[in-house]
């Protein structure tokens, strides 16, 4: 049998970085991890091709040369996935589709031949059985949570690795919160489920295999769901392998905020190789926090724990919210100031977001507040789908406010530099200068120090680096280059 796995495009949105990447001769940030994966879990006497959109074009040939096609997104692929369907049908062909869209929108897809809801270990068996039977149901769907400690190492054969400027893995599934907003323990469950250490290493050495030798993104919804075996086992782990190998990996991922309470842990992760971890901050009012159930983060000083993990060696990236009900005309402000003394370069400020199946979307939806379906995209178009507190343009407005004044170069170059006088990264030992290294360099001077507004504040962001923190000038190039996409969004 042959099967076409599709992955939608992303339109320009926070992680895109779709400018950036072409000055580094990239195509797209992150490689398709769940149609790679369920690449790996076809039988192995089909065929089978991989069209990533954000990296290739879907041709009719492609389509008529499959006997299904395999679609795989997020909500911010919702648009982009549309269209793919509606190319699929006009060619006659049938469709096959799972993920997170489809496990919590699937009522807007009923056009889809073949639909496959939540984690697809327990149901895939069935699934190929059907196919071979020509008997395929119009939907599947898991009833609970599968061990994943049997789940296929991606096919990385599908892809051309060097299209993308990170590889992804995944230790674990589920978070131990229930934020309101959020939808990962609708499709995930709030029990950390983990792979085995012999799994996360035979993945680590495909990829190793295959050629990679950058950054690695540790794709789970909450990195350090369970701390103790984390550090009993998989972080010593991940140490040993990396040292045998000579590093060739560097990693990124997604903690709470207790991390910073976790000083060994923090110790392990630097050991290991990890150089930057994403928190949902959301907001430093603490009513806000009370509201959306974001417990983790409550009773303790944000910007302390935030600067606990730069000085351990980590770049602390951060997730922000507006909109909540509690929100007062003067948390926009509140907002710019927090980020600004936090560091906290990479910083994603949303309208909040009432995604399918979440506590929020039922509690709005109970009270008639509600108004339209969300596209997923809660940051550079970002509409509201809901009836706010706050007067609406009020709050749209000071949403702008934050972004146009946190992305103005003197803000952020400002930032770069506050991050900077913190982070204490671990230094191994030189890295090996890439291509990449050579464009990013050039497209800086390029770019910011000769082309665009603002140019001053660049040059004396670089200036500072030299004198002051020399061995992070790659940084201070890198953070530069990023603000090029957070303007072209703000």
């Amino acid at each position: 049998m042959k099967i076409l796995l599709v992955y939608p495009d992303y339109e320009e949105t926070f992680w895109s970085f779709k400018r950036v990447l072409r000055i580094l001769g990239k195509k797209a940030s992150f490689p398709p991890l769940g149609l790679l994966t369920v690449g790996a879990m076809l039988p192995s006497d089909w065929e089978k091709r991989l069209v990533d959109m954000n990296t290739d074009i879907l041709k009719d040939e492609y389509i008529k040369w499959a006997d299904y096609i395999f679609i795989s997104a997020m909500i911010v692929q919702k648009e982009s996935a549309r269209r793919i369907i509606n190319k699929v049908k006009k060619l006659g062909k049938p469709i096959v589709a799972g993920g997170a869209l489809f496990t919590t929108g699937w009522e807007e897809f009923t056009d889809v031949d073949h639909l496959v809801l939540g984690e697809v270990e327990e149901t895939f068996p069935a699934i190929v059985e059907d196919l071979k039977n020509g008997a395929l149901k119009k939907m599947y769907a898991s009833n609970g949570f599968p061990d994943i400690k049997e789940v296929a190492i991606p096919d990385w054969n599908l892809i051309n690795v060097n299209n993308y400027n990170s590889m992804c893995v995944q230790l674990s599934r589920g978070c131990p919160f229930n934020c309101e907003f959020c939808d990962v323990v609708q499709l995930n469950g709030r029990l950390p489920r983990m792979k085995s250490k012999e799994q996360l290493i035979a993945e680590l050495e495909a990829l190793y295999r295959r050629g990679w030798r950058a950054g690695v993104f540790f794709v789970d919804d909450n990195f350090i769901g369970n701390k103790a075996i984390l550090k009993k086992e998989y972080m010593p782990a991940i140490i040993e392998w990396q040292k045998k190998k000579k590093h060739p990996f560097t990693f990124n991922t997604q903690v709470s905020i207790n991390l910073a309470d976790d000083k060994k842990l923090m110790e392990l992760m630097v050991e290991a190789g990890f150089t930057a971890v994403f928190i949902g901050i959301e907001t430093p009012d603490a009513d806000g926090l009370e509201e959306c159930g974001k417990f983790q983060n409550k009773n303790r000083d944000l910007i302390e724990s935030v600067k606990i993990i730069q000085n351990s060696g980590m770049e602390v990236q951060g997730g922000f919210i507006v909109g909540f009900d509690s929100d007062k005309v003067s948390i926009f402000q509140r907002q710019i100031e927090f980020i600004q003394k936090s560091g906290i370069v990479t910083a994603m400020v949303g309208l909040l977001t009432a995604l399918p199946k979440t506590r929020l979307y039922q509690r709005l939806k109970e009270t008639n507040r509600l108004t339209k379906r969300t596209t997923g995209d809660n940051t550079k178009t970002a509409v509201l789908n809901f009836i706010p507190k706050m007067d609406k343009n009020k709050l749209l407005n000071g949403h702008k406010k934050i972004l146009s004044t946190i992305y103005a170069p003197k803000s952020y170059y400002e930032r770069i530099k506050t991050l900077l006088r913190e982070y204490k990264p671990v230094n191994r030992k030189k890295q090996k200068i890439r291509i990449y290294h050579i464009r990013a360099l050039i497209g800086s001077i390029w770019w910011l120090g000769i082309k665009q507004r603002g140019r001053h504040y660049f040059w004396k962001l670089i200036l500072w680096s030299i004198l002051k923190r020399p061995s992070l000038f790659p940084y201070a190039i890198g953070f530069s280059l990023a603000g090029i996409h957070f303007r072209s969004i703000s």
